[in-house]
């Protein structure tokens, strides 16, 4: 069995074309399929448009509804745990993943026994924004930098995975999660296949600059203790700035007899080493806030209805 995961949020209008297009792709598969969509709190029609397919293809089509938007990363995992098939892949419901691209990653895991995953890249960024184009590639140099855990530049959640990989990932039961991460920590052998950009078949994105900048900002925080060993050097060059500044103070006074005068330059080096104090503070308060979140140890979702409460 074929299982593949959809996450949807706010994707009334996606949905019926996106099972359209993949149904037309199954038929050329020797799998049976079963969807898992994955309605993460939508404020629009998306449950509804989740309960019709059900209504239309119960034998393929389940579906798990939130009782709040938890975030991609918890539909990813609520999708996860509900797979039933021996290979599992994931895909967005805007059919920015294209679905033709299945058989293709269905017949390389097959020829290759060692491969547990095939994942997908674009191979270029046409139509984004050239300043999000810009901080994406930013991300992945950093990080990789940065990080212990490499991360493919232009990787996609779109992936057919093993149910041995996908049962790997289900161990890492964390509140914190950055799927991307965690694909690529959990280790497998992996092969990329690279692809053209592609816009949105209906709707518009959920995720704007900011919440993209919040999202890499998580995502190295997860997977790198660099941005803490940052706030050290900080703390220790400035306190040996200091030291050599008031040596210099201390001696200038005794030979040349003239007190130090400029306090306009002391209070900007006040507000300058207070600033930098602020955001040594920020990076600590960062990780402080991850390890609170995960020792409440509450649920990463809420399922609030599935296919199962509805009647045929």
């Amino acid at each position: 069995m074929l299982s593949i995961i959809v996450p949807c949020y706010n994707e009334e209008e996606s949905i019926p074309i996106f099972f359209d297009a993949v149904e037309k792709v199954s038929a050329q598969l020797q799998h049976e399929v079963e969807y898992i969509f994955i309605n993460d709190g939508s404020r629009d029609g998306t449950l509804n448009a989740l309960r019709n397919l059900y209504q239309a293809c119960p034998q393929k089509v389940r579906y798990l509804s939130f009782s709040r938007n938890f975030g991609k990363e918890a539909g990813l995992y609520a999708g996860l745990k509900e797979a039933r098939g021996d290979l599992i892949t994931v895909m967005d419901v805007d059919l920015q993943d294209p679905p033709e691209l299945l058989p293709q990653m269905i017949q390389l895991l097959a020829e290759d026994p060692e491969l547990d995953c095939i994942g997908t890249r674009r191979g270029d960024r046409a139509g984004e924004p050239p300043i999000r184009s810009f901080f994406a590639r930013m991300f992945y140099r950093l990080v990789n930098k940065i990080g212990e855990t490499e991360m493919v530049d232009g990787a996609r959640d779109f992936r057919l995975m093993t149910r041995q990989m996908v049962d790997a990932i289900l161990e890492l039961t964390e509140y914190n999660r950055f799927s991307k991460g965690i694909f690529s920590w959990v280790g497998f052998n992996t092969k990329y296949l690279s692809y053209e950009n592609r816009e949105r078949v209906a709707g518009s994105t959920s995720w704007s600059f900011w919440s993209l900048l919040s999202y890499s900002i998580d995502g190295i925080v997860n997977f790198s203790e660099v941005p803490l060993n940052f706030a050290s050097y900080i703390g220790a060059f400035s306190c040996m700035g200091s030291v050599i500044a008031m040596l210099v103070i201390f001696f200038k006074t005794i030979i040349k007899g003239d007190p130090t005068n400029g306090w306009p330059s002391l209070v900007c080096i006040i507000l300058f080493v207070g600033g930098l104090q602020l955001l040594c503070l920020g990076i600590i308060g960062k990780y402080i806030g991850k390890i609170f979140l995960e020792t409440k140890k509450r649920p990463v979702y809420l399922v609030k209805e599935t296919e199962k409460d509805q009647k045929l």
